[in-house]
């Protein structure tokens, strides 16, 4: 199972933006609803696709925090993989990724997420 995960490079400045747009405190806040959102998109992502990780760096803990079996939990049922899946961290990555871009190219209200 992964230890951390890092944004692309692209997407280290749109956390920083994101949180400040929406006053939303620490930054682990918007990439939480990142990763909800973009699996709610129903969009299965390709692993060819993953982006550098050249961005913002969470720990498996600060990133999930309590609720890791819930976020865990909603990629193992979406791509019906196992926990154990040596790229399950992969594709909580390519959710962030996502989930960071579509937020920012949509005018969501994220209070309905807080």
């Amino acid at each position: 199972m992964f230890t951390h995960i890092r944004t692309s490079k692209k997407n280290k400045e749109l956390v920083t933006q994101l949180t400040r747009q929406h006053n939303l405190g620490a930054e682990n806040v918007i990439a939480r609803i990142a990763i909800a959102h973009s699996i709610e998109q129903g969009a299965r992502l390709d692993l060819v696709d993953l982006k550098d990780s050249g961005g913002k760096e969470y720990s498996k803990a600060v990133l999930l925090g309590d609720k890791e079996d819930i976020y865990i939990g909603m990629v193992c049922s979406f791509y019906g993989i196992h926990r154990s899946n040596q790229d399950l961290g992969k594709y909580v990555k390519l959710h962030l990724d996502m989930g960071l871009v579509s937020i920012n190219d949509s005018s969501m209200n994220l209070t309905e997420w807080i």
